[in-house]
């Protein structure tokens, strides 16, 4: 890696961005310490749990003129290539739990559905998502843990990779027409028609519960990431769709500690930056079309109302790359020098890194973010070859031989 791809960003800083302002009990409601609690200690008892690798990329750093750069690799999160598992699954768990309490007439948890009595109430439930790809995985194989039976809605664009991989957790898939938000609505129909439970990750009003539960799940990842650096980050670059991860890293940080919080911005594809525009327009705001874009899993057009109570003033600023950009960051991670290690990152796994690199290049917006060599940059890797075809065609080389060290 001797020169790094010249990149491009647009840049917001977000003008409503609030730096002093306490998280607050509101915001608390939402994502918060007590409920991160119960997410890590149902979390990691499922059988596989072990925290995901965050990589040192020291080389990258140098050549980037920054002072450290750490990757949080989601690639092996349960065998599902994807952070997903932590959200959809977990809120599976969460919303079984809460109906068959209902009918037993007390309380339980997650980890209480195990019990052969119960997981056969279990199976009497169905769940069901649309998805870009790495929800629905989730959601299916949340499902099959539990014993419920489950329904994927996936858009147009979805790839059948991805189709097949949400399948083998023995999930039946629909194939709608359209983009992702009217896969949600669609899904939204049928659950109501047929008594279904709609496992989203995008809140709207008269739905809050799943996808709070979603984005708690989420916070696992960002505490092991926290545990495992060796200095807090003086910022963070995370990817968006609907926003519900983006806020869950962003309110990870402002909890804890709001006098150093990291800056923290906010990146999207050009085709699908309804948190960008929402930003500029200083309301939620949605983007409607094809929203086409190589980054599948960010093809979000309608913001989700609860990620847009962090994000609003959380967020210090919001931009987007487009899809070249995407490419030539899976490209840079696969082939690194200088010993760092080879990241098999899928192309909604880069935002964040694009982002960086563009923003470095580009003298405004590094003096805009307070980019120097001093910063410590973080960035979490949502995603590995989750389209194992799709990757081996961007990168030119399998993911296999790219953690194997086969050379282009």
């Amino acid at each position: 890696m001797s020169t790094l791809p010249q990149l491009k960003l647009d840049l917001f800083v977000n003008p409503a961005r609030s730096r002093s302002e306490p998280y607050g009990s509101a915001r608390d409601a939402i994502l918060g310490a007590t409920a991160l609690a119960a997410a890590q200690r149902a979390i990691s008892a499922w059988d596989g749990y072990r925290p995901t690798p965050l990589h040192a990329l020291p080389a990258l750093a140098a050549t980037l003129g920054v002072g450290a750069i750490h990757y949080k690799d989601e690639g092996t999160r349960f065998g599902l290539g994807s952070f997903k598992a932590l959200g959809g699954a977990y809120a599976v768990g969460r919303l079984l739990a809460r109906e068959i309490s209902r009918r037993v007439g007390r309380d339980l948890s997650p980890a209480d559905l195990g019990a052969p009595e119960l997981r056969g109430l279990c199976a009497g439930y169905t769940v069901t998502c649309a998805t870009d790809g790495n929800h629905g995985r989730s959601v299916a194989w949340g499902a099959r843990q539990f014993g419920a039976r489950c329904v994927i809605y996936i858009h147009a664009t979805v790839s059948e990779g991805r189709k097949a991989a949400i399948e083998q957790f023995g999930a039946t898939v629909v194939r709608t027409t359209g983009n992702y938000d009217q896969a949600v609505r669609q899904a939204d129909r049928d659950a109501s028609e047929n008594g279904w439970h709609v496992i989203s990750d995008t809140s709207y009003p008269g739905y809050m519960d799943v996808p709070r539960d979603v984005m708690q799940g989420y916070q696992v990842m960002v505490d092991e990431a926290v545990g495992a650096l060796p200095e807090w980050p003086t910022h963070v670059f995370v990817q968006a769709g609907v926003g519900g991860f983006a806020a869950a890293v962003c309110a990870y940080f402002w909890e804890r500690d709001m006098a150093h919080r990291p800056v923290f911005v906010v990146v999207e594809p050009q085709a699908a930056d309804c948190l960008y525009r929402s930003a500029r327009a200083g309301r939620v705001t949605a983007v409607t079309g094809e929203l086409d874009t190589l980054m599948a899993g960010l093809a979000c057009g309608e913001v989700s109302l609860l990620a847009w109570e962090v994000l609003a003033e959380g967020a210090d600023a919001f931009c987007t790359i487009d899809d070249t950009a995407a490419v030539a960051t899976m490209r840079l991670l696969a082939t690194p020098g200088g010993g760092d290690p080879a990241i098999v990152a899928g192309e909604s796994a880069v935002a964040g890194l694009a982002a960086a690199i563009a923003a470095m290049q580009d003298p405004q917006a590094r003096t805009a973010l307070g980019l120097g060599a001093d910063s410590r940059l973080l960035f979490i890797g949502s995603e590995a070859d989750t389209d194992a075809a799709l990757y081996a065609r961007l990168v030119g080389r399998t993911a296999d031989a790219v953690r194997n060290g086969a050379q282009a």
